[in-house]
């Protein structure tokens, strides 16, 4: 039995269904893009705010720092502890959730001063407060 072959011809991949799915492919991109830029397009007057902040902002850092006397400092300004209180109070309403407290107390402070500002950062709804400390070699 003699076998034909077709002279030119080669063996190969079909095409067709990959063309059909990039086809489609492009087809879904366009349409998403399109009612991505329609929601932009909308004619609306936003309102303003003059406290306004992006979401996105980093609320500051307060940094209370207490001498071996006991003394308190917001940020190297000396302050009593109802002055501290009230401090924390206000930072936390204006970042809710999100205020940042250091507590930096000196190694010879009573430790009743360091709970004391703990205490201040929990009474205000503070509750990402952090001690720092110094690295030993």
């Amino acid at each position: 039995m003699a076998l034909k072959l077709k002279k030119g011809s080669m063996g190969g991949i079909d095409m067709t269904p990959m063309i059909d799915v990039m086809f489609q492919l492009l087809i879904f991109f366009i349409v998403a893009t399109k009612l991505d830029e329609s929601e932009h397009e909308l004619k609306v007057q936003l309102p303003s705010a003059s406290e306004a902040k992006p979401l996105t902002s980093k609320p500051e850092e307060l940094l209370v720092s207490i001498d071996k006397n006991g003394n308190f400092l917001i940020n190297n300004r000396g302050v009593p502890l109802e002055t501290l209180e009230q401090s924390l109070a206000r930072a936390s309403l204006d970042n809710p959730g999100r205020q940042l407290v250091r507590i930096r107390a000196d190694q010879d402070a009573a430790h009743k001063f360091v709970v004391a500002v703990m205490n201040a950062c929990n009474k205000a709804g503070i509750t990402d407060y952090r001690i720092d400390t110094q690295k030993t070699e």
